[in-house]
């Protein structure tokens, strides 16, 4: 605007040749409004309506309007948005007819939207008559300090409201994306480990926040990762092609995020505690604005999170034990109470074990109580690994632990508290080179049958624990003489399954598997697992399998039956039984152990026997688990050319999408189905479908359980050729089964 027309606009009266105001030379004038129009500060000047009539430059840079686009507005019209205080305005208002005129902080919004904090001195015009007869404004951007100062009160108050961390981060957030609407404002932690834990990001999309949990900092691990690990910011104006981002441009760009800057947050050490970001959703970095938004914020997040870390080493040091890191007598106490009162509440069971170290003093003396304390860091290591997640373990006092398991039944507590025993039973080599064998004595008490507080459930569980010490120490015992008798007995027969192993005490027994009219053709026959006890008599093998897989003799119980059914085979083939095959049942974890392969080749080897003399028999479990290299193990026991078959197919898992992927021969129908031919609809139409799919994948189905002539009768009509069951015959030892083959010989003729 030409110097003149505000000249004109400021003092209409003014003399062009002799002054203004009659006491200002023109040539300062002109040089006062050549300042004015040239400063960064806006500058505007109101007529006796106080609508504007003139602005400057830097009203037009502060506000992104131009004076046509503000002409004959007021100030507050213009300027004015959701959370400008309207009081203050009114304020302004009052005073511009009073000398001195008004002055006041307050919000005002860009023509972008953006919200500025302004500092603004409001100067009336009076005439000659002492009416007034305009204004003058000057507004001066203050958001940077007063950002500081809003941020900083909130800050400070929340945390003497005790908010979380996660709530005061988000907070500086929200104040962030309010002040610039058209960033992302996302905070992360770096944990220990050096791995990224989102802390707060309202506006980011829960599933990106959740994708970068756990990411480990490093040289191209995006803006934040990277930013974390070089311990300077990390600008990225282009997700898209920037190789930081490469890993991840498909977690962040569907969301439509297409840049992103991060700066580091450091504590007063230098550390690296986590990064404040900016996401943008144009491609482009950080303005001047947004360098001075972050400054001061990055100040009070190290304030916040420097003093979370402060609160969490106080509280490590209050409710957690300096040598273990365990929860302390009074966290326990609190948390096993809390653990009490919801199994209460929930009526689920809960069980607690006392655990002693046996002969710990000896180790004390022996080896000093340097080498105590590393049996005791140990010891608690190994418990906190072998309890489940949901569960507590806590250092009672000296070498006693105490353990709470919740949703725990009797069985599942002997079982966690042999786990327990087991782990710690490991050999530890103590910084001498002496290397121990500890061992604990545990007892254990149950909710609500033992009590029903955590005090009289820890007694009880005390004494059961002494008990387990005068009975010969490493051990457990239930505080309930019931209990006790159901775990000595479980106890025992693992005793003897141990014994029977050893001593050859176990036997297999055959039975066979038919095709052809009638069952007339010998398929094969599979073996079973029989355990004749000398006192207990013939126990179940649904009694003792299971055991074997609880207490980790599984291995060995498959071991023999692989070799004996093996050794079997020899022996028909070396005497002409004509026995076309053996199948043998394996658990799932046989197949978790990659050895399983080199076993089986060496006994095929071993015993002079073919791959196709043997089929191993697998449950769906095996094919649904994730555990590394069980599909390895499975390919390789499959290149020996050795038959695969899955057992009870269709009894619970979802399997069906494996199938076509499997090496497999056989699948054999479930007896289940079986059995509920004659008069269940659902099993007829079940076992169809099952024949189909056989038919389909051109596997052999073999349908076990087959009893009667109507199941027999309505399988064949339906194409399963081999069949296996009591109608044909029981599981027989190998002489019994010869003599069957003798007798199906003599009845079906030459």
């Amino acid at each position: 605007m030409p110097i003149s027309r505000l000249l004109a606009l400021i003092d209409p009266e003014a003399n062009p040749a002799g002054g203004v105001y009659g006491l200002v030379p023109q040539d300062s004038v002109r040089q006062l409004l050549e300042v004015v129009s040239q400063s960064h500060n806006a500058f505007i000047v109101g007529g006796p309506d106080t609508r504007i009539t003139y602005a400057n430059a830097g009203f037009t840079s502060m506000f992104g309007y131009t004076l046509d686009e503000v002409l004959g507005r007021t100030v507050s019209a213009s300027l004015s948005g959701p959370h400008t205080d309207m009081q203050v305005v009114e304020r302004i208002k009052r005073e511009l007819k009073q000398p001195g005129g008004g002055r006041a902080d307050i919000l005002l919004y860009t023509k972008a939207g953006r919200p500025l904090w302004v500092s603004v001195v409001a100067n009336p015009l009076f005439d000659a008559e002492g009416r007034f007869n305009g204004v003058v404004g000057v507004l001066a951007d203050i958001t940077l300090t007063k950002m500081h100062e809003v941020l900083q009160y909130k800050l400070l108050h929340a945390m003497a409201e005790e908010l979380p961390l996660a709530q005061l981060m988000a907070l500086v957030c929200r104040e962030v994306e309010r002040i610039a609407p058209e960033v992302v404002a996302s905070i992360l932690a770096v944990d220990a480990q050096g791995q990224l834990q989102p802390l707060a990001g309202p506006s980011l999309p829960v599933e990106l926040s959740n994708a970068i949990a756990g990411l480990c900092i490093g040289p191209a691990v995006g803006s934040c990762g990277t930013a974390a690990w070089r311990g300077d910011p990390v600008t990225v104006t282009d997700i898209a092609t920037d190789p930081l981002w490469a890993p991840f441009t498909h977690l962040i760009l569907p969301y439509g995020l297409l840049a992103c800057w991060s700066s580091p947050i450091k504590a007063h050490d230098g550390r690296v505690l986590g990064t404040f970001a900016f996401y943008y959703r144009t491609r482009r970095g950080p303005d001047a604005f947004h360098q001075r938004l972050v400054d001061v914020s990055l100040h009070l997040c190290a304030l916040a999170m420097e003093r979370e870390e402060a609160r969490a080493h106080i509280h490590h040091l209050a409710f957690f034990d300096a040598l273990t890191s365990l929860p302390n007598r009074k966290m326990l106490r609190t948390k096993a109470e809390r653990a009490v009162a919801e199994a209460l509440r929930s009526q689920e069971p809960l069980a607690l074990l006392f655990i002693n170290i046996d002969r710990f003093k000896h180790v004390n003396e022996e080896q000093g109580h340097g080498a105590g304390d590393v049996l005791l860091s140990e010891i608690a290591n190994r418990l906190s690994l072998e309890v489940r997640g949901r569960d507590l373990v806590g250092r009672q006092a000296g070498d006693e632990f105490v353990a709470v398991l919740t949703g725990c039944s009797t069985e599942e507590a002997a079982l966690a508290a042999e786990r327990l025993l087991a782990a710690i039973a490991a050999p530890l080599v103590l910084p001498s080179g002496v290397t121990v064998h500890p061992n604990a004595s545990v007892g254990v008490a149950m909710f609500p049958e033992d009590g029903h507080d955590f005090d009289t459930l820890l007694r009880q569980a005390d004494l059961a624990m002494h008990q387990a010490k005068h009975d010969g120490r490493g051990c457990l015992r239930f505080f309930n003489d019931a209990m006790n008798r159901r775990t000595l007995e479980r106890l025992s027969l693992e005793a003897d399954l141990r014994e029977a192993l050893r001593l050859g005490q176990l036997q297999l027994h055959y039975q066979p598997q038919v095709s052809g009219p009638a069952g007339s053709v010998l398929y094969g026959v599979e073996a079973l697992a029989r355990w004749q006890h000398p006192r207990r008599g013939a126990v179940p093998p649904d009694q003792f399998i299971p055991l074997a897989e609880e207490c980790g003799l599984i291995d060995e119980l498959s071991r023999w039956g692989l070799g004996e059914a093996c050794r079997q085979m020899a022996d028909w083939r070396a005497r002409g039984v004509a026995v076309p095959r053996v199948a043998v049942n394996l658990s799932a974890r046989n197949f978790q152990n990659p050895g399983l392969p080199a076993l089986v080749a060496d006994l095929l080897r071993q015993h002079g026997l073919c791959p196709q003399d043997l089929t191993l028999e697998m449950t769906e479990s095996v094919v649904m688990d994730t555990t590394a290299g069980v599909p390895a193990t499975i390919d390789a026991v499959h290149a020996l050319g050795v038959h695969l078959s899955l057992d009870d197919f269709g009894t619970g898992y979802s399997s069906l999408g494996y199938l076509h992927r499997l090496p497999i021969h056989e699948l054999k129908l479930d007896k289940s189905f079986v059995q509920d031919l004659a008069d269940n609809a659902a099993a007829r139409a079940l076992t169809n479908t099952v024949l189909r799919i056989g038919d389909g994948l051109d596997l052999t189905v073999v349908a076990e359980g087959v009893e009667t002539a109507m199941q027999a009768e309505f399988l064949t009509a339906r194409g399963c050729r081999v069949q296996q069951g009591y109608l044909y015959a029981r599981p027989l030892p190998a002489d019994g089964l010869e003599q069957w083959l003798v007798g199906r010989r003599a009845d079906t003729g030459p």
